[in-house]
């Protein structure tokens, strides 16, 4: 039987009035036309907001989803393509130059003549530094080298701000080396793992005889590779277990890692990277450290090099020729994500370039395809997110007034980057040409690599942005008490030219960037640094306790949602995004109601105002991803799978019952005691 709302039947599309040709134009209202209104509310609101969108745009064999998300990209690699196709075209460009730059890069992308052509010889100086390793110290010294271009064997190594000293830079050790990612995928028993695990061992096998080796050389070496990486796993500690950053924060001077470790040489190694009078490193997972120690001897040379062999191979798959590219592409697309095709070339050239070049990328697209006005909207919205957000501490009746206190300082103190940096980063030392792919992508990465350990020792730069304008994303840096949220947040597909409505900008903006970002200053790790971004207890012993017991309930309550069957949610691993997608569900909202459109109870397209804001927020989740993908996101992420990020903060949220006349003893709404309230 066909669901009927509360709404009324309401037409598709909403007369809206345009100011540049002072006409009237028709544009379809996709809240409204989103919707499966087959679908009961309260039993589902994912599904109700977007299955209607779901229905008319199945996920493209080349996609692991499909919604909002990829609607944008879309978009913003259309007009990135632009740039580019621009840049290429212009072959006198001034050599150094951002537009030759731009160019060569994607010109050399997509040559696949010349990558054919090459084969496996870009990589053949780097393979043949590996053949020459003899002994351990010749092992360490390929092993230092190979972090310097972008490959990352063994472990993982990094420059960042001390967590307990934000104002210096510091060396992290943290666990790394595994081809498949994540320890579970080594052990987990259940089929599709089991699966994905033998799938493994046949890639190892299928890009060694690429590279040359015969097929039972090869297949002699896979094993040797799953044999060490699967000891690796065995001493890598769970996602959840990394999210504890006191746990996995172990500071200790070279002196004494090399005591614990006296296999291998840190000082070297580090020295080797690039990263000069090293004192103390911050090591993540100590017990990780004491395994490679011994595996330095326990495994044989030749295991190493032909691991390391891999590793580098592994890294540079994509950027060889098509043989290399498409085993890649079969095992990590395919057999883990579920992704039966590749996307066009020009799409996958496209992103590979803004990944490398971003930063020169989004000098062009801030001034010429970025909405004007974008920035000021955006700072608009979060300054008014930050005030609601005060006025909801003051008002919280489990915490302290001392607690109080010390929240609003931290929240006052949260610095927001919003649309672009006003100082773009320097990249005038990568050389790029049109003749090596795979070069040019070294070079990027080399230099990434080399910016980044060059901070050790340096004054912390606060300033520096770590997304470009043109990534449809945020973040909140802890140990900067900021949150970034870059100029494309601005776009709402359904709305290109023109300002959406209030609802919509708070129900997706709002609440679903600016609430989410400014949360995670609150949630079960940002709580643990204070307002100068230092791991530091601000909090009073009860007040803590109080908080505790509140961030174990939305664990109980996402550790319930099966995502598929018999494959629950993470509630450990994914609690910090869940607390911010409920305290940014509150604050948009309550921001929102300061709005004219609320106070004048404004209908648009029969839709009141609470229900435009909330269909809103269910837009801002909009992603249908596919079965594999969803597997291996609840495996290695920490966000919960779109469904729960709408359907789990609502269930909790009382304007929203009544919005949508949400009845007691309904899915979607959580009783009194169940209720989940932090923020």
């Amino acid at each position: 039987m066909t669901y009927k709302s509360i709404l009324s039947i309401v037409a598709v599309t909403a007369i809206l009035f345009s100011s540049c040709n002072k006409k009237d134009i028709q544009f379809e209202d996709p809240l409204v036309s989103n919707r499966d209104t087959t679908i009961n509310p309260g039993d589902d609101f994912f599904m109700y907001a977007n299955g209607g969108w779901f229905k008319r745009n199945p996920i493209p064999a080349s996609e692991r989803s499909n919604g909002i998300f990829r609607t944008i990209g879309d978009t913003i690699n259309s007009q990135i393509k632009q740039i580019c196709e621009k840049s290429a075209a212009k072959t006198d460009a001034v050599k150094g130059s951002n537009e030759q730059k731009i160019g060569d890069f994607y010109a050399s992308g997509m040559d696949t003549i010349t990558i054919e052509k090459l084969g496996l010889s870009p990589l053949k100086q780097d393979l043949d530094k590996i053949k020459a390793i003899k002994d351990v110290p010749s092992l360490l010294a390929a092993i230092g080298y190979l972090h310097t271009i972008g490959a990352n064997p063994a472990f993982s190594l990094y420059v960042s701000q001390d967590d307990k000293n934000s104002a210096k830079y510091a060396v992290f050790l943290s666990q790394g080396g595994l081809g498949m990612g994540n320890r579970d995928y080594y052990f987990n028993t259940d089929k599709e793992t089991v699966n994905i695990r033998n799938e493994y061992v046949k890639h190892l096998q299928a890009i060694s005889e690429l590279m040359g080796n015969s097929k039972e050389v090869a297949k002699s070496k896979a094993v040797s590779i799953m044999k060490l990486e699967t000891e690796l796993a065995k001493n890598s500690r769970k996602l959840e277990a990394l999210r504890d950053p006191i746990k996995n924060y172990n500071k200790m001077s070279i002196g004494d890692l090399n005591k614990a470790t006296p296999n291998v040489d840190w000082k070297l190694m580090t020295e080797t990277i690039g990263i000069k009078k090293v004192d103390t490193v911050i090591v993540g997972q100590p017990e990780f450290y004491k395994a490679l120690h011994q595996m330095v001897t326990s495994y044989s040379i030749d295991d190493w090099k032909t691991y390391l062999e891999w590793d580098l191979v592994n890294s540079y798959a994509s950027y060889l020729n098509a043989a290399f590219e498409k085993q890649n592409f079969y095992f990590y697309s395919t057999v883990m994500s579920g992704v039966k095709e590749q996307k066009p070339r020009w799409k996958r050239i496209v992103e590979q370039t803004d990944g490398s070049l971003g930063e020169l990328i989004g000098q062009v697209y801030v001034k010429e395809y970025l909405p004007k006005g974008s920035k000021e909207k955006l700072l608009e919205i979060g300054n008014n997110i930050r005030t609601v957000y005060a006025e909801r501490i003051k008002k919280l009746d489990w915490m302290s007034e001392e607690t109080k206190k010390k929240a609003l300082f931290k929240l006052s103190k949260i610095v927001m980057k919003v649309g672009y940096p006003d100082k773009w980063k320097d990249l005038s030392s990568i050389t790029i040409n049109r003749n090596t792919f795979l070069e040019n992508v070294k070079s990027t990465n080399k230099w990434a690599i080399t910016d980044m350990i060059s901070k050790y020792g340096k004054s912390v730069d606060r300033t520096e942005w770590a997304m470009y304008p043109q990534t449809y994303n945020a973040y909140y840096n802890p140990s900067n008490n900021e949150i970034c949220v870059p100029a494309c947040n601005i776009l709402v597909p359904g709305f290109e030219g023109r300002m959406p409505d209030d609802a919509v900008l708070y129900g997706i903006i709002g609440g679903s960037t600016f609430g989410h970002e400014i949360t995670h200053g609150f949630d079960d790790q940002g709580s643990q640094y204070d307002e100068k971004g230092n791991l530091n207890n601000w909090w009073t012993a009860e007040d803590l306790k109080k908080f505790k017991e509140k961030t174990k309930r939305i664990v109980d309550q996402y550790s319930k949602y099966e995502a598929l069957p018999g494959k629950f949610v993470n509630g450990d691993a994914t609690q910090g995004e869940n607390i911010a997608d409920l305290g940014g569900l509150v604050m948009g909202f309550e921001a929102f109601k300061k709005s004219a459109q609320y106070k004048n109870r404004e209908k648009i397209s029969g839709l009141s105002p609470e229900q435009r804001f909330f269909l809103a927020y269910g837009y801002a989740w909009m992603v249908n991803i596919k079965p594999e993908s969803l597997a291996q996101q609840l495996l290695t992420d920490v966000h919960a799978p779109a469904k729960y990020r709408i359907n789990g903060p609502l269930a909790n949220n009382p304007d929203f019952f009544k919005a949508f006349n949400i009845q007691p003893g309904s899915k979607m709404r959580r009783s009194d005691n169940e209720r989940v309230v932090i923020w």
